[in-house]
């Protein structure tokens, strides 16, 4: 078990690193060069700082050895649909490719669960890509219910997601 800490500003390069590196490696193949570059080039140190920096965020990292491997990222629901008052949405969540497989996943989740549940949350959402059959296992087990489609754009790109609540 990785011991996880709160994320502070101080963290944003390590966390985008960890973003950049996780998401190019998991989903990057499925797009074309120029959509990825787009959707990469929101990810600015500045954006990961400014949410770290203000309080409707929350976040968490696991590291080893000193480096950040992993984190997740709380915040606003800012998916479509009409969510129930109360809801929070998980944002993100990433580990490295090489620390995946180490449970690490799950102690991320629990994290999010325990702290939106601290913050006086009644449900929390997610969107997992349609594919991400690992991620949406996992979800599953924690009682995340489908709950419809949403489109995620990956610069031109659309993507299935799914849209996810658990009622907490």
């Amino acid at each position: 078990m990785t011991p996880l800490r709160p994320a502070t500003s101080a963290d944003a390069a390590a966390i985008r690193h960890v973003f950049d590196t996780s998401f190019i490696a998991t989903f990057g193949h499925l797009y074309d060069p120029a959509d990825l570059a787009l959707f990469m080039a929101g990810s600015t140190l500045d954006s990961w700082r400014e949410r770290l920096e203000d309080n409707r965020f929350a976040a968490a990292v696991a590291e080893f050895d000193g480096a950040v491997i992993g984190f997740v990222l709380l915040g606003p629901s800012a998916l479509p649909g009409d969510w129930p008052v109360g809801t929070i949405e998980l944002r993100t969540l990433y580990i490295l490719p090489d620390y995946q497989g180490l449970r690490l996943g799950p102690q991320l989740v629990d994290w999010a669960i325990d702290t939106a549940r601290a913050r006086g949350a009644q449900h929390l959402a997610l969107s997992v890509f349609v594919d991400n059959h690992r991620a949406r296992r996992m979800y599953e087990r924690y009682g995340f219910i489908d709950v419809g489609r949403y489109s995620f754009m990956v610069g031109t790109h659309a993507d299935e997601d799914r849209l996810m609540r658990l009622a907490l």
